[in-house]
């Protein structure tokens, strides 16, 4: 935005520069126009008045005289042509064809005594031209040659001063341009800053009452907006992780007033019906459980991305060797994927590369990809690996199974989004969503993509870890 502004103040600038220096050399140009044309017209006239004296006296040698001596002086020719000779002086004579044309001027009576403009750049010579003597009768012409080269030199020695000076005026107008543009957008910058934290946490830090003052109070309008907004979330967070923590105690009780009503029970249909019920709360408290863990995780990233300074105290990731995890999960996991068929297999030694996680945290991750797995393709081959990509590093578990289609990729972290095709599967589709949410809030994240020819592929992308660890 400042570039775009800046942009048009620049032009701004640049024409009011042009239209001020062109006004002023206009100027210029006009004032030594008229100071030259003066001064030669002067001389003009006192030429007609000797040459109308040495008309009268029938006597041209003083008249001769002072035409050489002004020739010398300004470099300028002068023709006079009375009715018995021509005198002339310079380089004038009157086969030149602009001398020729102001000597026919003349002789109509017309006096020609008007200067073109002085151009800083232009050649040649200019002429001005009069007749003299009575008012009825013309007893001859006095054409003088204007040398403009002088005028012109001055003009452009003008022409440098001006130009210098609007150099200068551009740069002070741009610099001043550059000041005031940042004085009024670096409000709206933080207030855009502020938006995408807003956006992206729930949380956002307050503006400082900076700039104009309508900027002022869009900051101060903002910031109460954004309380507002993070107060509820908040609460409402808050309201999901109480109640689901909560309703642990009424289902946790009624499970144990089934379990004993089961050791009541004695035919076949009683019982039967029971563990129904006993499968429903199974269910209910799994519920509850992602529910929980996915308040926590979703709280966990929106800290994650208000982290400004990497070594804040508030930090729980550290820079670890993720092997280790990986060969713990994997451990853990073995029975449940030996249950179902499935071959899970770790690849490499440690130390492989180091990442910047939560050990826990990661487990958790991990823990839920290798559960999915196991739970939606058994009889696979789960392959967990830890990759070097660009920029860092990867958690990789893949599988061979069935997989899902593109559009089900996309879906497949919706927050209780579960396939059609699993739905007679036990879940609360919330385990993707929390590992996503985990991943963000440890600055990594969580790509999905299918396995050639068949399978699923789940990648944890951790950017390249900055400096040593820290807790």
């Amino acid at each position: 935005m400042k570039v775009r502004v800046l942009g048009i103040l620049s032009l701004l600038v640049v024409v009011i520069v042009v239209t001020v220096s062109s006004v002023i050399l206009t100027s210029a140009s006009r004032e030594l126009t008229q100071e030259l044309q003066i001064n030669r017209v002067a001389a003009l006239n006192r030429f007609a008045q000797l040459a109308s004296d040495a008309a009268e006296h029938t006597n041209t040698t003083q008249l001769q005289r002072e035409m050489d001596r002004y020739s010398e002086l300004y470099g300028e020719g002068i023709l006079i042509r009375l009715q018995q000779k021509t005198l002339r002086s310079g380089s004038l004579n009157e086969d030149q064809p602009q001398v020729r044309d102001a000597l026919n001027r003349a002789s109509l009576n017309l006096s020609d005594a008007t200067l073109n403009p002085v151009r800083a750049f232009g050649t040649g010579h200019d002429f001005i031209s009069r007749p003299f003597g009575t008012a009825s009768q013309v007893l001859g012409e006095v054409v003088v040659e204007v040398n403009l080269d002088a005028a012109r030199q001055k003009l452009r020695e003008r022409w440098l001063v001006v130009g210098l000076a609007a150099l200068a005026l551009g740069a002070l107008l741009l610099v001043a341009a550059s000041r005031i543009t940042a004085w009024v957008l670096r409000p709206v910058h933080r207030l855009s800053k502020a938006v995408h934290e807003l956006e992206a946490t729930g949380k956002t830090s307050q503006l400082p009452e900076a700039g104009p003052p309508e900027l002022r109070e869009l900051s101060r309008s903002f910031t109460a907006m954004a309380d507002t907004v993070s107060e509820s979330m908040e609460s409402q967070r808050r309201l999901i992780a109480d109640t689901s923590h909560q309703l642990r105690n009424p289902v946790g009780a009624l499970r144990l007033r089934i379990d004993l009503l089961q050791l009541a029970l004695r035919s076949k249909p009683e019982i039967e019906a029971a563990a129904g019920v006993v499968a429903e709360l199974e269910r209910v408290e799994e519920m509850l459980d992602g529910v929980l863990k996915l308040a926590t995780a979703e709280h966990r990233a929106s800290e994650g991305s208000a982290r400004v300074e990497p070594k804040s105290e508030h930090r729980r990731s550290t820079v670890i060797d993720p092997f280790p995890v990986l060969q713990g999960e994997v451990e853990r996991a073995a029975p449940a994927a030996r249950l179902v068929g499935s071959e899970l297999t770790l690849r490499g030694s440690a130390p492989v590369g180091q990442i910047e996680c939560d050990p826990d945290e990661l487990a958790h991750m991990v823990g839920e990809l290798l559960a999915n797995a196991i739970k939606y393709a058994p009889g696979a081959r789960i392959l967990v690996a830890i990759r070097q990509i660009q920029g860092g590093t990867a958690v990789e578990i893949s599988d061979d199974g069935p997989g899902l289609p593109a559009d089900q990729l996309a879906a497949s972290t919706t927050r209780f989004w579960r396939a059609p095709q699993h739905s007679k599967i036990p879940g609360n589709g919330l385990g993707m969503t929390i590992v996503e949410r985990l991943a963000a809030a440890n600055g990594a994240r969580l790509v999905l993509e299918s396995r050639e020819p068949h399978g699923l592929v789940a990648r944890l992308e951790f950017t390249r870890p900055q400096g040593g660890s820290h807790a």
